[in-house]
């Protein structure tokens, strides 16, 4: 039985895991450092669902699916929560990667702090891979050497998830948008599909991160006579946006919701007599196929619940990074970046993933809707699969990106 070893760092409110089963190599010290991997997540918050405890226990079995050790060198993994807070955030990266010896951080659950990291990731030259955060800004305009984009991001679900809808006859919008990097980036990249497929917005309503009370942006939003209502949040505020709608009897009286950024834990939580007939793009969805189907077991082993998309990619990034470790024989940030270019991402969450030299990891999306109750066979039996969108239709063309690193 494998065994983790565990140490609280009180400055960064860390624990460190350490396989260390007997069927592990003892590395070597001195020289030999370990691979050292900084799960930088939300623990506390409104994204605590979508990744959180689950996320780190996900990179855990990705170190031990790999086997503990990599070059002679054991596998460790650090953790911390941001508060969802970029200052907090940063100085918990900088102690890392200057006085902790972490040579990648994987998660960052808003733009915000992603942003804010990957700017230190570029100084130190150290790796940033970003399953949780959104923006499209992060291969973008903001694009870094040192950073991989692996989940999802609001072009994406925008072009997924809004084209689909216009196409359906939605052809007015109004947003209720978070109000920060992410909300704006969701509501910018929604708005323009929505125009380009001959919509019109009507207007948009912003709210701050974390609100529990959405009722006067929904009277707004009501009021607007929108044919969609476009909730250009995520996490807890996407389910608080969408339980208080109903209450306002908002979908009873004709308008419609669209979540642009919705994950399979917040409909588990609305319940399917709430969420039912939503319309939604996820990156991964434990029953697709037989691959995300055994993952998604041995996760609900673990943790009592299915995985997010996030926690799915926490899993299949962490792996990857892991054998372009080995394959490239070092640990070094630019030569493992090159090799996780090179090798193609084929695994439980994607079998046709490429990462782009603007950081993009370019996969297909599913575009999801959810089941009505009757429906459903099982507690988290909650999608219908209504199409498998290619990755070079789903994601931004290289192009089009602004990235400087892209000549």
């Amino acid at each position: 039985m494998r065994r983790w070893s565990v140490a609280l760092a009180s400055a960064a409110a860390a624990v460190t895991f350490v396989c260390t089963s007997p069927g592990f190599a003892q590395a070597p010290q001195g020289s030999q450092a370990p691979v050292k991997i900084g799960v930088l997540a939300d623990l506390s918050s409104v994204y605590s669902d979508i990744g959180g405890t689950g996320a780190i226990e996900a990179v855990k079995m990705a170190i031990e699916d790999f086997g503990g050790e990599v070059l002679g060198r054991r596998i460790e993994m650090i953790s911390a929560d941001s508060l969802n807070k970029p200052d907090t955030a940063s100085a918990i990266a900088r102690q890392w990667y200057d006085s902790d010896g972490v040579d990648m951080i994987i998660d960052l659950p808003t733009s915000a702090i992603a942003l804010a990291v990957m700017e230190l990731s570029k100084d130190r030259q150290k790796i940033v891979i970003v399953t949780e955060a959104a923006s499209s800004d992060i291969t973008g305009k903001r694009c870094s050497p040192f950073t991989a984009h692996w989940t999802y991001d609001t072009y994406a679900n925008a072009h997924t998830v809004g084209s689909a809808i216009v196409k359906q006859g939605g052809d007015s919008w109004f947003f209720i948008t978070a109000d920060y990097i992410f909300g704006h980036s969701v509501e910018r990249d929604t708005a323009d599909v929505v125009k380009a497929n001959g919509g019109r917005v009507l207007g948009s309503a912003k709210a701050p991160l974390n609100t529990q009370d959405f009722s006067s942006f929904l009277l707004q939003a009501q009021a607007s006579k929108a044919k969609i209502i476009g909730l250009a949040n995520g996490g807890a505020d996407t389910i608080n946006s969408i339980k208080q709608a109903a209450e306002f009897g908002i979908v009873a009286g004709g308008q419609k919701l669209a979540a642009m950024v919705m994950f399979i834990s917040d409909v588990h939580s609305l319940g399917l007599k709430t969420a039912q007939g939503l319309v939604v793009t996820e990156a991964f969805y434990w029953d697709k196929d037989d691959k995300t189907r055994a993952f998604g077991k041995r996760f609900y082993e673990r943790t009592k619940r299915m995985p997010t998309m996030n926690q799915a990619a926490n899993y299949s990034a962490t792996l990857h990074y892991l054998n372009a470790v080995k394959a490239s024989g070092t640990k070094d940030a630019k030569a493992v970046m090159d090799k996780m270019r090179a090798t193609p991402i084929k695994d439980m969450f994607t079998d046709n993933g490429v990462l782009r030299e603007d950081g993009r990891m370019v996969h297909s999306m599913l575009l999801l809707e959810v089941k009505k109750p009757e429906e459903s066979k099982g507690d988290w039996d909650l999608y219908k699969v209504l199409a498998e969108v290619p990755g070079d239709q789903a994601f931004r063309p290289l192009k089009d990106g602004n990235c400087p690193l892209v000549k």
